[in-house]
C-alpha cells in the first residue's frame, strides 16, 4: 500500500526520529512522485523551530517567527487581492494539491474544506482550523481585512506562528490568482461563505 509522505511520517516510531541519522533515513525512504517532492522534508527556520519546540513556543520566539514571516509575504503587484469568489469554492474544494498521485502538469487545489468549514450546505469538513462561515461578514468587509485575509492565506506563520496550515504562496502551492480567489472566497458578500 502507498502512502503520502504525512501519512507515512506518523507511522515512523519515535525511537526511530530520536536517533541522530533519523533525517537520512527518512529522507531516502522517499522519493519525487507527481506534485509530492522530497524537497518537502527540508525544513527552513521557521519549521526547525516549530518542531523544536512543538507543543509550546514561547511567546518570544513565536513573535520573531511571525515577524520574520509577515516580510516574505508579496501582495499583487496590480494591489488587488480579490478574486471570483466562485473560482475560489472550486479551489478551496478542490481535494488536490501536492499529493504524489497529482498530476505536476494540473494547479494545485487549497483542499481548505479538509481543515475548515466554510459554509452551512457542506455536510461534510475538517476541524482541525476554526470555522471560516461568515468569515467577512463578522470581521467586516474592509480592503484591511482582506488583505489581512490573502496574507493569512499567503503565509499562515506571519499572524499565527506554527500554524497548523499550509504556506500557500510562500511554498508556491497557489498561484497568486488563486490565492485571490480564495480570499474572495472568504470576503465577498456574496460569497457562500458570508451567507
Amino acid at each position: 500500500m502507498k502512502m503520502t509522505i504525512l501519512a507515512a511520517a506518523w507511522m515512523v516510531p519515535l525511537a526511530v526520529l530520536a536517533t541522530p541519522n533519523a533525517e537520512e533515513v527518512m529522507k531516502a525512504s522517499f522519493k519525487d512522485r507527481g506534485q509530492a517532492k522530497v524537497d518537502r522534508l527540508n525544513q527552513d527556520e521557521t519549521q526547525a523551530a516549530c518542531s523544536k519546540y512543538f507543543a509550546a513556543v514561547p511567546k518570544d520566539v513565536a513573535k520573531k517567527i511571525e515577524a520574520a514571516n509577515l516580510k516574505t509575504i508579496k501582495y499583487p503587484a496590480d494591489g488587488k487581492v480579490m478574486g471570483d469568489w466562485k473560482e475560489g469554492e472550486r479551489i478551496a474544494q478542490s481535494g488536490v494539491g501536492k499529493q504524489f498521485s497529482d498530476n505536476p502538469a494540473n494547479p494545485a487545489g487549497g483542499n481548505c474544506y479538509a481543515c475548515h468549514q466554510l459554509s452551512k450546505a457542506e455536510i461534510s469538513f475538517g476541524t482541525i482550523g476554526p470555522s471560516l462561515y461568515n468569515f467577512g461578514k463578522l470581521r467586516g468587509f474592509t480592503e484591511a481585512m482582506q488583505k489581512y485575509a490573502y496574507g493569512k492565506v499567503y503565509n499562515a506563520q506571519a499572524y499565527s506562528a506554527c500554524s497548523n496550515m499550509p504556506r500557500f504562496g510562500h511554498n508556491q502551492i497557489l498561484t497568486e490568482q488563486q490565492m485571490k480567489h480564495v480570499t474572495a472566497l472568504l470576503m465577498d458578500p456574496d460569497s457562500p461563505v458570508n451567507k
